[in-house]
């Protein structure tokens, strides 16, 4: 009973864990989704490019594309009352609430790009709290940029582009999206930024009925060499490489612990053969072989690993689904944090992995308690 308790719980551990991170996984996809766009082209050497370079009427028109939105993005330097940050400033088009669907991120205010012939932007938490910049403030934000015009370049107010925004609305995505982003009016963008036509990328969504890699080969063909076509995994590569290492080395981890643990099972079994050695020896005066006497341990092995590995997994599904249901493991409230529980995810592929790690563990540990005794036994 101890044994299995011991798997019971070990397995229970894995199915926690690995719905643990599939949770995080798909929430951290759900909200990127918001932001990021299903495909963005952009130039591959260089930050700009022309609209004319590439033929966006037949990309705009291909089946599969719902709509599309030009960004220009670059970086500038913030400042409010003291406090300066540099940020990614992402120049965006009127539809681009309806087009990214940012605005259930939107944590605090609104999300307004332009009201009244005056320019907003909403920018992420984290850059709003290095800021110490309320949401509700009156006072605008200082924004500077090196101008690209050539003149004096002694004279402060000559080589740098400055403008005031207002602060329409704070979103919250994913931390490194959060202190590095702000959205402001294409328009603003184009003209501050001195661009003249040029745009960073193009953003564009994709009906979900159709496959985002045959659209995403059919653009590559039409944009040729000199761009890139990303989808929302490349645009996050190593976010989502960190991800998945995370999850299997925390998997590895657990195993290891988990073999550790099945020493007890390799005990139990040793005692059990030490214990029924006057029952071997009449089973073999019966008729019954080596093999036989073997295979009787090694089942009764299996049988208390597979009856921990069946309860730990029962009992893993049970406590994620209570999770799931009932938000056992709550968040703090005032954290900031867009969920009010942690998420967890159960999935098939998972719980058959465990099954298959656990059960074979608990196999190898049987099969290493007969073989020492028999050799003991010689």
């Amino acid at each position: 009973m101890i044994a299995a308790m011991g798997v019971a719980v070990g397995t229970m551990a894995l199915i926690i864990v690995l719905s643990a991170f599939n949770g995080i996984d798909f929430f951290i996809r759900d909200m990127l989704s918001n932001f990021d766009p299903d495909l963005k082209i952009s130039v591959i050497e260089g930050k700009s490019f022309s609209p004319e370079e590439i033929p966006l009427d037949k990309i705009y028109h291909m089946k599969g594309v719902i709509s599309h939105s030009e960004v220009i993005e670059e970086n500038a330097l913030l400042s409010y009352k003291g406090s300066q940050k540099y940020v990614s400033v992402k120049g965006v088009d009127n539809n681009y609430a309806s087009f990214s669907g940012i605005m259930p991120l939107i944590v605090r205010g609104n999300f307004i790009m332009r009201k009244d012939s005056i320019n907003y932007m909403a920018m992420g938490i984290g850059v709003a709290y290095d800021l110490s910049l309320r949401y509700d403030t009156k006072d605008p934000v200082q924004i500077y940029f090196p101008s690209k015009k050539t003149g004096n370049i002694l004279s402060l107010s000559h080589s740098l582009n400055h403008k005031q925004l207002l602060l329409s609305g704070i979103f919250s995505v994913q931390q490194d999206i959060d202190t590095k982003y702000i959205l402001v009016p294409f328009s603003f963008a184009n003209s501050f930024f001195e661009m003249n036509g040029r745009i960073s990328s193009v953003e564009i969504k994709l009906n979900p009925e159709y496959s985002s890699d045959k659209i995403k080969k059919n653009i590559q063909k039409l944009t040729g060499t000199n761009f890139k076509v990303q989808n929302r995994f490349e645009q996050h590569a190593l976010f989502y490489k960190v991800m998945r290492s995370e999850k299997w080395s925390s998997f590895l981890i657990l195993s290891f612990i988990l073999t550790i643990a099945s020493f007890s099972l390799l005990g139990s079994i040793t005692m059990i053969i030490i214990d029924k050695r006057k029952d071997t020896f009449i089973l073999k005066s019966m008729g019954a072989g080596q093999r036989l006497i073997r295979n009787i341990f090694l089942f009764e092995g299996w049988l208390i690993s597979g009856i921990g590995t069946v309860s730990g997994i029962i009992l893993g599904i049970a406590l994620v689904w209570a999770q799931k249901t009932y938000e056992l493991l709550k968040l703090p409230a005032t954290g900031g944090f867009a969920l009010s529980a942690y998420p967890v995810k159960l999935e098939f592929a998972d719980v058959l992995i465990t099954f298959i790690i656990v059960l074979a563990i608990g196999g190898i540990a049987s099969w290493l308690a007969v073989t020492a005794v028999k050799q003991n036994k010689k």
